[in-house]
């Protein structure tokens, strides 16, 4: 069994937590209400209530949510985590306008239809001020991985597509550069004010090192949290993070018309 998935984790983790020290800088003395947009079983969610923080997980997967609920009732946090059942699309019909402090929107773009209006929807539900901690797959990440394994074709089609042109029908999940993410921020009354990169080399590290090698897991994270932060390795990870902040000029946007599904 391989020890990754722990790294990946708390790596993943790293970045609720890098997300959560920037947003609690601009609401000083009291905890967040964070929105956590499909956060799934809601093992991060009962961690940041366990800090002070109220959290609603909104997420298509009846089963998940109850996963969630148990985690809740079990960590004796029901009253400050709740989940609701829905997704980018039908957010507004279950969160109120400019109620949210912080909104984790990890791994979600990759899959609506319109990773535009997501971003209107999660601008629209945030207090000005507020921020967003954005997380996507990283494309650079992809053709890298593709060429390693030998796969020049798939590495050249993937170094060819944007964000914008991706069909998500046959190439499965989009993934983006940071570039594009910022721009989609931008259009949406954002500014980026940190940037992450997130498994930079765990992806590419053989399992069997971290499974065999005393401390090799601990030292793979400690250097993952050492190089996060530098452009020089962001744009190669296969977790390109944004924390960007709502811009205190920003009115709540109309979503009306297209949807994104998650």
């Amino acid at each position: 069994m391989s020890d990754m998935g722990p790294v990946r984790t708390e790596l993943m983790w790293q970045a609720v937590v890098d997300a959560v020290e920037v947003a609690s800088d601009a609401v000083p003395g009291e905890g967040l209400n964070v929105l956590d947009l499909g956060g799934g079983t809601g093992s991060d969610a009962v961690r940041l209530a366990h800090l002070g923080h109220r959290v609603t997980v909104v997420d298509p997967s009846p089963d998940a949510l109850a996963s969630l609920h148990r985690r809740g009732v079990e960590a004796g946090l029901e009253h400050t985590v709740r989940g609701i059942q829905g997704d980018a699309a039908d957010l507004l019909d279950h969160v109120e306008q400019s109620s949210i402090d912080l909104v984790i929107c990890h791994g979600v773009l990759e899959h609506v239809d319109d990773p535009g209006q997501a971003l209107a929807t999660v601008a629209t539900v945030l207090r000005p001020g507020g921020h967003a901690s954005v997380v996507v797959s990283g494309r650079n990440a992809a053709v890298t991985a593709r060429a390693l394994a030998g796969d020049f074709i798939a590495a050249q089609t993937l170094l060819g597509t944007t964000s914008t042109t991706w069909d998500t029908q046959t190439m499965g999940p989009r993934r983006f550069v940071l570039e594009e993410v910022q721009e989609l921020l931008g259009a949406h009354g954002f500014v980026t004010v940190a940037t992450n990169g997130l498994r930079v080399f765990a992806d590419l590290v053989p399992s069997a090192i971290v499974d065999t090698e005393p401390g090799a897991r601990d030292a793979l994270y400690a250097l993952e949290r050492l190089v996060r932060t530098s452009s020089d390795f962001t744009s190669l990870s296969a977790g390109l993070q944004s924390i960007a902040r709502l811009d205190l000029n920003s009115a709540p946007s109309d979503t009306g018309g297209k949807h994104a599904a998650l």
